[in-house]
């Protein structure tokens, strides 16, 4: 039964509980709930019946006890940058928006480390860090906020060197279904004590706890970048070249795909002038000479797969450019078609397999009438297809659903995964059965064990 008939009659004495507690930090206005109602995804906006802006960890659990209490549904709020309907309140009840809580709390330089409030954006925390010649590394596109990536176990163009966020938290603050405050470790760079409560949050989407506070890694900024980009004819070329640089050990700290109808939508959006051909993006970190050493190799094997023309960026205003436009990929795929909005599909699977998924994902996607591009983080076997979607045609929405399920078990199939980081959300929740099996049964048991009313993120992920 739905949560927000269920429990109509307690919802009035919720939201005037916030109201007294929060004051103008909570809002009913129309557009503050219609906003937090949806991400970037195509998923129906969903609104919250109130917003708060809590300023602290414990406003955080004075609000989830006054919701647990009254058995009202909770959905934690970060940037609303996601794409899988993460934070579309289904059911409506109480939206906890943490961008107030943007703190950087302490740099422990030496330990290369640092604890930040959730609602700090990871572009104003790297600014921060300049100064101690030190970066975060992890970078999902948008300026999203450290606890949103931390939900989502988000990852980014710089995955295939520093990881995931799984690799890069180290501890949690985080506020329990019934508004306990806990902290998951301690910040050692590693612990055998006790279960690893870190990474059951981390993922979580907010269906297990509201994260408050996160310590990550830090990683000293690399004496030397070069930035790289060449084309290909053939898609294939372009991503054995990519597979065949990771299985030599090249270490990459990006390695991003774009293929010929994505340049061409970048050009058109970006006012770029790349050549629209199958592309490949290339980044190495580490001391001058190493980096052209090895720069030179990727050469190599770039045009041992009939690459075109090799073009390097060492200017820092070059290689801004060179990313701007891969950040923009997205916003340019869906704005190929006036008022369509996006539909981006996310699978990752091993990198022995990665041509053989893409070249079925392109002969697929030639067969449909819906515009889509492909893109890719190849060097850690993830890759995306954004279309440009009419919002108001439920035949695309039917074909885009049908070419989302087949790509998620083509990627299954492969010992591979229906989301390598955009998470579950709303939108992959049908594939969990097919890629994890009987393995959802503990899921379960530790979703109707940490939230037994069911309050925290209802609808998302795994249903108790």
């Amino acid at each position: 039964m739905d949560t927000r008939a269920r429990n109509a009659e307690h919802l009035h004495s919720v939201i005037t509980s916030l109201q007294e507690l929060f004051g103008e930090r909570a809002t009913q206005a129309d557009a503050i709930l219609e906003q937090h109602g949806s991400d970037e995804s195509h998923h129906s906006n969903c609104p919250p019946d109130i917003v708060v802006f809590p300023r602290s960890t414990d406003e955080v659990a004075s609000t989830v006890k006054i919701c647990s209490e009254a058995s009202i549904p909770i959905v934690p709020y970060g940037a609303g940058t996601a794409l899988e309907g993460h934070v579309n309140a289904v059911q409506g009840g109480v939206c906890i928006d943490l961008s107030l809580m943007d703190e950087i709390l302490a740099i422990n330089s030496d330990d290369l480390d640092c604890v930040v409030q959730a609602g700090v954006r990871r572009k104003r925390l790297n600014e921060e860090l300049r100064s101690f010649g030190l970066f975060f590394p992890i970078d999902p596109g948008p300026d999203a906020t450290i606890g949103g990536m931390a939900a989502t176990r988000a990852s980014g163009t710089n995955a295939v060197r520093y990881g995931t966020m799984s690799e890069v938290v180290l501890s949690l603050t985080v506020v329990t279904a019934d508004g306990k405050i806990i902290r998951t470790r301690r910040r050692a760079k590693k612990s055998s004590a006790g279960y690893d409560l870190t990474h059951l949050f981390v993922g979580s989407e907010g269906t297990l706890g509201i994260i408050t506070e996160v310590t990550v890694r830090l990683f000293s900024i690399p004496e030397s970048t070069i930035v790289a980009r060449t084309t290909f004819d053939k898609l294939e070329d372009a991503v054995t070249t990519a597979m065949e640089t990771m299985q030599v050990g090249l270490p990459l700290a990006r390695i991003e795909l774009l293929d010929d109808a994505l340049i061409a939508a970048i050009n058109s959006y970006s006012s770029t002038d790349f050549h629209p051909a199958n592309t490949l993006f290339f980044e190495l970190h580490g001391s001058e000479s190493t980096v052209r050493e090895q720069m030179e190799m990727l050469r190599a094997i770039a045009q041992e797969n009939n690459s075109g023309n090799f073009e390097f960026a060492e200017r820092q205003e070059d290689k801004t450019r060179l990313w701007q436009a891969r950040h923009d990929a997205y916003y340019a795929a869906v704005r190929r078609r006036t008022g369509a909005v996006g539909w981006a599909t996310d699978v990752c699977v091993p990198i022995s397999r990665i041509v053989e998924c893409i070249s079925e994902t392109k002969k697929d996607l030639e067969n449909l009438s819906v515009p889509g591009c492909i893109l890719g983080h190849l060097g850690d076997g993830n890759f995306h297809v954004v279309f440009s979607v009419d919002p108001k045609s439920q035949t695309e929405a039917d074909e885009i659903e049908a070419f989302s399920s087949r790509l998620s078990h083509r990627a299954i199939r492969m010992d591979g995964t229906c989301t390598g980081e955009h998470g579950v959300g709303l939108g992959k929740k049908k594939y969990l059965e097919a890629e994890h099996g009987n393995a959802l049964d503990i899921m379960r048991t530790l979703k109707t064990s940490l939230d037994p009313k069911n309050i925290l993120n209802p609808g998302k992920v795994i249903d108790p």
